[in-house]
């Protein structure tokens, strides 16, 4: 028979795998970083290609390859809501603005908070570190 404390410590670790934040294995003992500004802040673009993992289900970033979410193909820069071929929420339609560094900084941290009504469903990544990492891989993305 499985004890009660047993129980705890098996949800508590499933918990914990499903919160839409892998490890960093370079980073394991890092404490979350929480700043409101991406330049306070130097993205390591290996970290965000190892980061970038979670979102690899929903998101391709070679252009014109559209999954769940639209391709992150060149998004730094790219307007809000045009990656041809892909039915975007009335919501993210209507954002207007570009993707700059810092907006997608913002949006990764509460997606459905920074544009409510959109179709995304991932949580976001509360550590500001990782965010600027997976920003700075998709820089790298574009050609």
């Amino acid at each position: 028979m499985t004890t009660p404390k047993v129980l705890i410590l098996l949800g508590a670790s499933l918990l914990a795998a499903c919160s839409g934040e892998p490890p960093r294995p370079d980073k394991a003992e890092t404490p979350t970083v929480q700043v409101a500004d991406i330049t306070e802040l130097t993205g390591d673009v290996e970290a965000g290609r190892i980061g970038f993992g979670q979102c690899r289900s929903c998101h391709a970033v070679e252009a014109g390859v559209n999954r769940v979410g639209p391709s992150l193909h060149a998004i730094v820069g790219r307007p809000v809501g045009t990656v041809a071929d892909y039915r975007y929420s009335t919501a993210m339609a209507a954002a207007g603005g570009s993707w700059d560094e810092q907006r997608l900084y913002d949006f990764l941290e509460k997606p459905r908070e920074h544009i409510v009504g959109t179709k995304m469903t991932f949580p976001g990544i509360k550590d500001g570190q990782r965010r600027a990492d997976i920003i700075a891989y998709l820089k790298t993305e574009a050609d």
